[in-house]
């Protein structure tokens, strides 16, 4: 398979076979399954003997605060049978499957399995939980199961940096809560539709009220594995905007499927992972944060407001898929000025799948 977007292929033109392409998909979900992922809520596993369950992709992993403070995290596949260890969040001293009752230490390592004794040869050492990666940023959890996943670091630093640019800091932030979503687009068009607001004065008339979507004051940048929107405020924006030290509305895809939602007013962030779920379907989870003086009537406001945009957005993308699936146009066009981090966006999807093709030989 050629690459997608490569010095020799117009970057104004959007090819509409890879939204699906079953061969593509496969190779786009190892691409986001190998790749550093944003995982919850670093407070959930703030005590020791605290867990948090979620996935990698479509992976499965548990990251654990251990007895002695050591944050662990670990593929959440029991080493019998293959049943998913732990679910949800709490506070334990092992880990212990529901199925036939391995148990495992906040280590990984196997520390009883029911029955072992009858066997011939049975090595515990060789049965531990499958180590994982995790890593902290502010209030935030990132995992990788992949121990060649490249470094995440020099992105969150940027986006540290932008988030601070607008007035708000991470560490003034508690988490809300966590919805989840399912669409009937692939990833990349829902990741394509995040990274433009030329469809904004159009399609989300409650956004284009609050914020100025004009082309010569909505600042579209990239840096890196960070692409970035910066909005200002419009001039008719409601008070409830104006106030509480958020300067501008700040949108950020960190690649290669992580969304960070601002909007200008209190502090507030949307963590969002958007992972593929098959040919023309994706899905995944949005968590909220809010700072810890944040009134109870901004954050139903916020809610009410990036729900209002997301319902919008569903209906936008699912369209799309629909018209790029039908076979009857083999491409599109792009008009750079305003879709310049679409085309950033998918030579990099491009290129990431490159280098894994060459990794694998």
């Amino acid at each position: 398979m050629s690459r997608l977007l490569d010095e020799e292929q117009d970057l104004s033109k959007l090819p509409f076979a890879q939204y699906s392409d079953p061969v593509r998909a496969n190779e786009e979900a190892e691409l986001v399954k190998g790749s550093w992922q944003y995982f919850g809520p670093a407070e959930k596993v703030a005590r020791p003997g605290s867990y948090l369950a979620g996935h990698c992709g479509v992976v499965p992993v548990v990251v654990v605060r251990d007895l002695e403070g050591t944050l662990r995290a670990h593929v959440n596949v029991c080493r019998h049978r293959g049943t998913v260890v732990m679910r949800g969040d709490g506070d334990c001293r092992r880990l212990q499957c529901p199925y036939h009752a391995w148990t495992y230490d906040l280590d990984g390592t196997l520390k009883k399995a029911p029955r072992s004794d009858r066997e011939e040869t049975f090595d515990e050492s060789e049965l531990s939980l499958l180590p994982a990666r995790v890593s902290t940023f502010g209030p935030l959890l990132f995992v990788a199961i992949d121990p060649s996943a490249a470094p995440i670091d020099e992105g969150l630093e940027d986006l540290a940096g932008s988030l601070s640019s607008i007035g708000l800091e991470l560490g003034d932030l508690v988490f809300h809560g966590r919805s989840s979503f399912e669409i009937a687009a692939d990833w990349k068009i829902v990741l394509e539709n995040y990274l433009e607001c030329y469809h904004c004065p159009t399609a989300h008339p409650g956004f284009a009220s609050v914020m100025d979507t004009s082309p010569e004051r909505y600042v579209l940048s990239e840096k890196g594995s960070l692409l970035s929107h910066q909005a200002p405020l419009g001039k008719r924006a409601p008070e409830l905007y104006t106030t509480g030290g958020i300067s501008a509305g700040g949108y950020f895809v960190l690649l290669p499927n992580h969304t960070f939602d601002v909007n200008p007013g209190q502090p507030n962030l949307a963590a969002s992972v958007t992972v593929p779920a098959g040919v023309g379907r994706s899905r995944g989870f949005t968590d909220r944060y809010f700072g810890r003086d944040t009134t109870e009537d901004f954050m139903k406001e916020m809610i009410a407001f990036d729900d209002e945009v997301g319902a919008q957005d569903q209906d936008l993308v699912e369209w799309v898929q629909e018209g790029v699936s039908s076979g009857a146009l083999p491409a599109g066009r792009l008009l750079l000025d305003s879709e310049k981090l679409v085309a950033a966006f998918q030579a990099a999807v491009g290129q990431a799948l490159e280098r894994r093709r060459d990794t694998q030989g």
